[in-house]
C-alpha cells in the first residue's frame, strides 16, 4: 500500500486532492473503531479518492499541555496506518488557537465544503469539532445536508467489555495489558523512534541494547516486554524490551525504552525502529548490583523467547 499524501493546509489545493470522501476524528492509535469509519466513507463513494482528516497535535496537547504524554501514533506512524487502512490522501489540520475558536458552522463551511470540497462525510457517533465542541454529529447530519454532502455516521466497533475506544487501549497498556491493547488496534502497538546512544552498559553486561526515547508517546506500564522490532530496511527480529528509569542504576529522569534483538548483529544507531509490545512479562524491579541483575536479564531473554514462541 503506498503511503498516503499527508497535507497539513485545507487551503488552495491542487484539484486531485480535493472531492474526496472523508472519514473525521482523531484517530489516535487507528484503531478498529477509526477503521469502520474509513471503511464506511469508501463505501459510500468507492470511485472516489479516501480521506481522513485529523487534527496536529491533537487538541488536548494543545489545550492541556502540561498533562503527560498520552499518545497512542505520532503523525506518520498514524498516517501509515491510516493508508494501510485504505486512505490515499491524510489532512494533518495544525491545531492551534485559531481552529480551536473556530465555530463549527465555520468549519464544515470553510474547510469541509469549500477547503476540502468534501463529497462525502464518515464520522464516529461521538464526533465532536468547532469551538468548545460545539458541533457534534446531529449538527454535522444537518449541516451536510444543507450543503449537499453526504454522511455516514457510524456506530462504535464493540467487544465484549463494551465500545472500542482509544482510552481503553491506553488503559490497557497503562495496566499491562499489550494483547487486550493488539485486540483493539488490530495489530501489536508499537513504540516508533530514532535509537540513541546509551552509556554502552548493555554491551558491558553482555546483551547490548538499542535506546529510544518516548518523547510524546504514552508510558506503558513499566516492566519487561517480549517484542519484535520493525527495523527500516523491513525486517522484523524477536527481542525483550525494557521500558523503565532504571532504578539498579541510580535511575533516568526520563523513561526509556531499551531493546535487546536477539541472535542481531549490526548497528542502529540514528536509524528509527518501531518496537513493538506484544507480552509484558514482569513489572520494573531494583536489583541489588550488576550481577543480579545481568542474571535477571538472561531470564527475562529466557521467557521472551518461549513468549514468542
Amino acid at each position: 500500500m503506498p503511503a498516503p499524501t499527508i497535507l497539513t493546509d485545507w487551503h488552495d489545493l491542487p484539484e486531485a486532492l480535493r472531492g474526496a470522501t472523508v472519514a473525521l476524528g482523531n484517530m489516535d492509535g487507528v484503531h478498529l473503531g477509526h477503521v469502520a469509519v474509513l471503511r464506511a466513507a469508501h463505501a459510500a463513494r468507492p470511485a472516489a479518492p479516501l480521506a481522513a482528516l485529523t487534527f496536529e497535535p491533537h487538541p488536548r496537547e494543545h489545550f492541556r499541555p502540561e498533562d503527560p504524554p498520552f499518545r497512542l501514533t505520532l503523525l506518520p506512524a498514524k498516517a501509515q496506518a491510516l493508508g494501510a487502512a485504505g486512505a490515499s490522501i491524510v489532512y494533518a489540520l495544525p491545531f492551534d488557537a485559531a481552529l480551536a475558536a473556530m465555530p463549527a458552522e465555520t468549519f464544515f463551511e470553510t474547510v469541509l465544503a469549500q477547503g476540502l470540497g468534501a463529497l462525502h462525510l464518515a464520522c464516529g457517533q461521538d464526533f465532536a469539532f468547532g469551538h468548545r465542541r460545539g458541533g457534534d454529529a446531529a449538527s454535522l447530519a444537518r449541516m451536510a445536508e444543507a450543503g449537499g454532502i453526504g454522511l455516514t455516521v457510524v456506530p462504535p466497533v464493540m467487544d465484549r467489555q463494551g465500545p472500542i475506544s482509544s482510552t481503553r487501549i491506553r488503559r490497557a497498556l497503562q495496566d499491562g495489558y499489550p494483547e487486550r491493547a493488539t485486540a483493539m488496534l488490530g495489530r501489536p502497538w508499537e513504540v516508533r523512534g530514532v535509537v540513541v546512544h546509551g552509556d554502552k552498559l548493555g554491551r558491558v553486561l553482555g546483551w547490548p541494547t538499542a535506546n529510544l526515547w518516548l518523547g510524546r508517546h504514552l508510558e506503558p506500564a513499566r516492566g519487561v516486554y517480549a517484542a519484535v522490532v520493525a527495523l527500516a530496511d523491513g525486517r522484523e527480529v524477536k527481542g525483550v524490551a525494557n521500558i523503565g528509569r532504571r532504578p539498579t542504576l541510580g535511575g533516568d529522569p526520563e523513561t526509556r525504552l531499551e531493546v535487546h534483538l536477539f541472535d542481531f548483529q549490526g548497528d542502529l544507531y540514528g536509524q528509527e525502529i518501531g518496537v513493538r509490545l506484544l507480552h509484558f512479562l514482569r513489572p520494573d524491579a531494583k536489583f541489588a548490583g550488576l550481577e543480579e541483575l545481568k542474571s535477571a536479564i538472561a531470564g527475562d531473554a529466557e521467557a521472551a523467547r518461549a513468549a514468542l514462541g
